[in-house]
């Protein structure tokens, strides 16, 4: 039950007037009422709860209730969340459930109207957000702006349907999200100048202060596959009022142990002022992106965390619009995930989809690398046997297949370098972003079992390890369980061992395998349509003439 009146006292730490004081706060019927010097000394410290600036809610496995039950146990209060990952599988029924199941907790979650659903017309997806439906759903209250323009070349290159898009947003006025890779000079100018404000996708401080100096900030990402850190974070001293941080992608397993709380802890021990961090896990989001939370100060929404020291940041407590969403380390909120939706079509595949006649000559492989989203191409002659194109473990020529969700269509067949699996094989329905089924092996009859059995499940993660089937089911959109947060965070890191445990020596092979049909970032990738060349934007052929 909701508390309408108390009083709180804390060293304060004012991350709009730059200041610590020992104060008291009077909180009534959801805001801060007043803020006053406290009679007393005070030990614990009183901070602005941290937003994540940008995250696929999606990529936690979770629903927006489970991720809320996580992530308010490290001090987040808020995200900016684009469901582009539901959209493109279940379209707008997908959306009404993100935005329905996060009204049911605390935590305030903003959506953004998905801009790229389907990302590239080289894959099948399961849905499309065309500029006239995106208009109507931006005109919504519930939807607070317009999810990362992907189409970059669209936009450069004056795509008409794309500048629908953006033109809505700016009728609107709601901000437009950015993803620029490797974006600069005229073309930049050019992206910058459609009003896109923001970008996760820097890599280097020089590309993020060509972007800040065209009107962008830079949304510093640290997730479970990108990290950026390291390389942006003297950004936060040189330019705070242009930075804010977020996790883009966060899986379960390293949810339960932070969120943005972990990247000011870092940023602490960087040397980094304590009101600059402030500046950029809490008010700068507010501000860019006009949100109702608070940033204790007199008349705001009583949101905010309090924790031990400014050195452990360990969160004792999480307030949400007044409320005590978490202390002694309890959850204080009930959840349950509701009906699931979901978009899976397919029916089983047989052993002859997996054959790939030996033609004569050299063939493109995929070389994918440990924590990486980008791939390379190599040609070489692959491993045969009975006029068949097989893996071959010991080169680690692997091969990979890409089956469609929607429909009966026949499986697309490339090979893998780099994953190194020695032994079995591993599906799953994550596969950005369309998310077919897409699976690796060392062999064709492990392949055809774990293929078969995400496809039974109508969604999930499955892997053959001698003889055995170890499965995960995804049921909501193929990419979301029901179950708790700790049950799939443990599930999906028992399954990441096991993968592991196949011959790989990469941190994350489940990671890694859902990003190789992401057409949007090169070099070589594999959709449902085929190998896809990012470079030219174009399909290619398994065999090099």
């Amino acid at each position: 039950m909701k508390e309408k009146k108390y009083l709180l006292f804390g060293k304060l730490v004012d991350p709009v007037n730059k200041k610590i004081l020992d104060a008291c706060i009077s909180v009534e019927n959801e805001k801060i009422v007043k803020i006053e010097p406290a009679r007393k000394k005070c030990e614990k410290y009183i901070l602005p709860g941290f937003i994540d600036s940008h995250v696929h809610i999606e990529s936690s496995m979770l629903t927006p209730g489970e991720f809320a039950r996580l992530a308010v146990r490290h001090g987040t209060i808020a995200t900016m969340s684009d469901p582009h990952e539901i959209a493109n599988v279940c379209g707008e029924e997908g959306l009404k459930y993100m935005i329905e199941d996060g009204k049911k907790v605390p935590l305030k979650f903003h959506f953004g109207v998905p801009s790229c659903v389907p990302a590239t017309d080289f894959e099948t997806s399961g849905a499309t957000l065309n500029a006239d439906k995106v208009k109507k759903l931006l005109k919504r209250e519930d939807y607070f702006f317009l999810s990362e323009m992907m189409n970059y070349p669209g936009v450069i290159h004056d795509d008409a349907e794309v500048w629908r898009k953006i033109k809505s947003a700016i009728k609107l006025n709601k901000p437009i999200d950015g993803h620029a890779p490797g974006i600069k000079g005229e073309d930049l100018k050019k992206y910058a100048g459609a009003n896109i404000t923001t970008d996760h996708e820097s890599a280097t401080i020089d590309e993020a202060i060509e972007k800040i100096k065209n009107g962008i900030k830079i949304q510093i990402r640290e997730g479970s596959a990108a990290k950026n850190f390291n390389a942006l974070y003297p950004l936060i001293t040189k330019h705070p009022e242009k930075v804010m941080l977020c996790t883009d992608d966060c899986h379960p397993d390293d949810l339960v142990k932070g969120h943005i709380n972990l990247l000011v802890k870092r940023g602490l021990k960087k040397g980094i002022d304590l009101f600059d961090l402030m500046t950029v896990a809490c008010v700068n989001p507010v501000r860019h992106y006009n949100l109702n939370i608070g940033l204790l100060q007199t008349g705001d929404p009583a949101d905010f965390i309090i924790v031990d020291d400014l050195e452990n940041l360990n969160v004792l407590e999480t307030y949400i619009n007044g409320e005590k969403v978490y202390g002694n380390g309890k959850i204080l909120f009930k959840y349950k995930a509701g009906k699931p939706v979901n978009n899976f079509k397919r029916e089983e595949i047989a052993g002859n989809d997996l054959l790939v006649k030996d033609k004569g000559g050299n063939i493109r492989i995929i070389k994918c690398f440990d924590g990486q989203l980008f791939t390379s191409s190599i040609v070489v002659r692959p491993n045969t046997g009975n006029g068949q194109i097989i893996s071959d473990i010991k080169k680690d020529y692997l091969k990979l297949v890409v089956v469609n969700r929607y429909n009966n269509s026949k499986p697309a067949i490339g090979f893998i370098h780099g994953i190194g699996f020695k032994d079995g094989a591993v599906a799953q329905s994550i596969a950005h972003d369309s998310h077919n089924v897409i699976a690796v092996g060392t062999n064709d009859e492990d392949l055809l079992r774990v293929i078969n059995k995400v496809i039974s499940l109508k969604g999930g993660i499955a892997i053959s390890e001698k003889g055995n089937i170890h499965q995960l089911p995804l049921e909501i959109a193929g990419l979301m369980s029901s179950e708790s947060g700790e049950k799939i965070a443990a599930g999906y890191a028992a399954l990441n061992e096991l993968a592991k445990s196949l011959g790989s020596s990469f941190k994350s092979p489940l990671m890694t395998l859902s990003f190789m049909a992401l057409l949007v970032i090169p070099e070589l990738k594999l959709s449902d349509k085929g190998l896809f060349d990012v470079n030219a934007f174009s399909h290619v052929s398994l065999f090099v003439e």
